[in-house]
């Protein structure tokens, strides 16, 4: 599969990196921070993962595989979307990668999602996905804060 162009979005959480984890692996968090997504997977290398929701007023049921998890430090899967319009077929998945590491602010968050095939494609991911952590970022922040 071709990597495509890479959208990329990061933020920095005032939280541990094992609260940051645990907001990327617990359904009920995810909810809370994801436009109100369920989730539904193992969370072991190899299982399915599956995000429910809707976007833009559609209901979607995004699909995947997670393919690495290093608790605490990083998750790869492979997602794809029915709402982007192309066949459900392996060079339409993009992987997805969210890798965390420590630093002097609390946790640094980065996320990228390749097999974008244009800009036209990327930019948007990369916002959405901007959207995403700033508002993991404000749930974490504000739990810290209550």
């Amino acid at each position: 599969m071709s990597s495509g162009l890479v959208a990329i979005a990061s933020t920095t959480v005032k939280a541990p990196v094992e609260r940051v984890w645990e907001a990327l692996v617990s359904p009920h968090i995810i909810k809370e921070y994801m436009f109100g997504t369920q989730v539904v997977s193992g969370w072991k290398e190899g299982s399915s993962i599956v995000w429910k929701g809707e976007w833009q007023g559609m209901k979607s049921e995004d699909k995947g595989t997670i393919l690495k998890l290093e608790p605490q430090r990083m998750i790869s899967y492979s997602h794809f979307s029915p709402l982007s319009g192309s066949p459900d077929v392996p060079e339409n998945y993009h992987t997805v990668t969210i890798e965390l590491s420590r630093n002097k602010n609390g946790t640094l968050v980065t996320l990228t999602q390749d097999n974008n095939p244009d800009e036209e494609a990327r930019q948007p991911s990369e916002q959405n996905w901007g959207m995403m952590l700033s508002s993991l970022e404000k749930f974490l922040e504000k739990k810290r804060s209550t």
